[in-house]
């Protein structure tokens, strides 16, 4: 279906293979970590949040992705929401103390599956229904719909009461044609919100497939659904400079999927990340552009069942990116001083590549890591970043970056741990 917004008028509603992108120069060498690579800046966080555990006993939390809201008034009452997939969400002040948890849905019948929360956004100051609102947007993969919820405006001064639920009970599904499609858990995954004057545009991308749906959220009476707009299809297969086609390895029937995405506010360009391939960029207007690969873009590899992992079978291709490691993920733009940075996480080394977004497109300025410090453990395997240039208080005087942490430390025995740490933002590249 061909979008009505302005956004994304006249924009493609499938996406066929493309030519092999144009990359960004390459980075200064270092011959210690490899020619065209450069030099990892550490930088630590200030804050974690409380561990969680992905067992019965933790309520099989299991951190994944942040957002930001930012108190314009006082901007020390700002808070971080994040995803905790089965666990819910859940609401933390600028210390990391949870100020509020948001269950999941139940099943909505006996053998179906609950709600697992997988990505957040936020959009602010936006009127929908006569009301301006600020409006915290999650997939619920395990039912696959949106789930919308109003932000409190006093934010970490509401309490346990930041976020109130307003979903409207009509609610469709996302992708599925019904509830029975819906346990095969092609559903909905990552999400990035941007505000329209005819109401909020929300893209979503589709667990295990290679499709990204926009939809538009609209008023139910008091409460808030939305409805598609238009959507695209991306290619699984790609063609290599020496003429040869290329599939991304993957569990037996899953198809190459997308996660992390975000709007680029002032061009109104959709980025997204397409996990095992790289980083796309959707314009309002024409044809998406693959403008930044993974390392193991091009290399032959092998699934392995004993492991449940992919085994590289080749050496890396000539196509290869240089700077993020399968699975790229999280991505989120700080606006700064007229310059528009986009963040990248690169979950296969546990890195962040960074990237300076202008006229000519997207180039490569930077690559950092959250090590080890005094005060919280270092990051690896992130999956999902938010960042804000506002000054939000003496604990982040001149912006927050915050992002997930796969493997949250001390642990506890055998229990899995994850949560979420937030850096000071004048130490990023």
């Amino acid at each position: 279906m061909r979008s009505t917004s302005v956004l994304l008028a006249g924009a493609l509603a499938a996406v066929t293979a493309l030519p092999a992108a144009v990359l960004p120069a390459a980075a200064r060498p270092n011959p210690e970590r490899g020619a065209g690579v450069q030099e990892l800046v550490s930088v630590r966080a200030a804050v974690e949040t409380a561990p969680n555990w992905d067992d019965e006993a933790g309520g099989d939390a299991d951190a994944d992705d942040p957002a930001i809201w930012v108190d314009a008034v006082r901007p020390e009452r700002s808070v971080v929401l994040g995803t905790l997939k089965n666990g819910g969400l859940t609401v933390v002040d600028l210390a990391g103390r949870q100020l509020q948890h948001v269950g999941t849905p139940p099943a909505p019948a006996p053998g179906r599956e609950p709600g697992r929360f997988n990505n957040v956004d936020l959009v602010q100051n936006v009127r929908l229904g006569g009301r301006v609102r600020d409006l915290a947007v999650v997939t619920d993969r395990g039912r696959d719909q949106l789930r919308v919820y109003a932000v409190d405006r006093r934010g970490a001064g509401a309490g346990n009461k930041v976020l109130a639920d307003v979903t409207s009970p009509n609610a469709p599904l996302v992708f599925s044609k019904d509830t029975a499609e819906v346990q095969d858990q092609r559903t909905a995954y990552g999400v990035a919100v941007i505000a329209d004057p005819a109401g909020p545009l929300v893209a979503v991308s589709r667990r295990s497939e290679t499709r990204i749906g926009l939809f538009r959220l609209v008023t139910d009476g008091p409460n808030i659904s939305y409805r598609p707009v238009t959507h695209w299809d991306f290619p699984a297969s790609f063609e290599l400079r020496d003429g040869s086609t290329w599939s991304p390895c993957a569990d037996p029937g899953d198809r190459p999927q997308f996660e992390g995405m975000v709007f680029d506010r002032t061009t109104r360009t959709l980025y997204a990340a397409q996990e095992d391939v790289g980083i796309w960029r959707i314009p309002p207007h024409g044809r998406p552009q693959l403008v930044e690969k993974v390392r193991e873009f091009g290399q032959p590899a092998e699934y392995d069942e004993s492991t449940e992992e992919c085994v590289p079978t080749g050496p890396p291709a000539l196509d290869a990116g240089q700077h993020l490691s399968a699975d790229a993920e999280g991505l989120t733009i700080a606006y700064r001083h007229g310059t528009r940075t986009l963040y990248a996480s690169s979950q296969g080394d546990s890195t962040f590549a960074v990237y300076r977004l202008d006229a000519r497109g997207l180039s490569h300025r930077a690559g950092f890591q959250v090590a080890d410090g005094p005060a919280t453990d270092g990051v690896q395997h992130s999956d999902g970043a938010a960042v804000s240039t506002r000054s939000l208080g003496a604990r982040f005087p001149h912006g927050l970056l915050a992002v997930h942490d796969g493997e949250n430390t001390p642990g506890d025995g055998d229990r899995e741990g994850t949560n979420f740490k937030l850096v000071r933002l004048e130490q990023v590249p």
